[in-house]
């Protein structure tokens, strides 16, 4: 069974940060493209980053460049988002994802395998 499992969100304050990690189960994550998307109340799923199957590239929507950093450890078969400087406006449910697509993409439409999601706080 394909699976995605989030954890390490919590409460940080404005300044701090968080490392969210990403556990796939069912399929082996080297093979994939992965990206991570955040959203919060009343607003749209919007991609945070991603990086290609091959890590001959990185996206992040303009937002979270020189704060966020996207990277997947294949011997563990799982994926992280390193947050910095963490902002009120990064609150929201963030969720892994993974595509067979060859090419890093901030579109979810493009992904085929999603987590459950986890909360991210940013409040002092």
């Amino acid at each position: 069974q394909v699976q995605l499992v989030e954890s390490g969100g919590g409460l940080v304050q404005p300044g701090g940060s968080l490392r969210l990690s990403c556990a796939a189960s069912g399929f082996t994550l080297d093979y994939y493209t992965i990206g991570w998307f955040r959203q919060a109340p009343g607003k749209e799923r919007e991609g945070v980053s991603s990086i290609s199957r091959g890590d001959d590239g990185t996206y992040y929507r303009d937002s979270v460049k020189g704060r966020f950093t996207i990277s997947r450890d294949n011997a563990k078969n799982t994926m992280y988002l390193q947050m910095n400087s963490l902002k009120p406006e990064d609150t929201a449910v963030y969720y892994c994802a993974a595509t067979d697509y060859d090419y890093g993409s901030l579109a979810d439409i493009d992904y085929d395998y999603w987590g459950q999601g986890t909360q991210v706080t940013v409040s002092s």
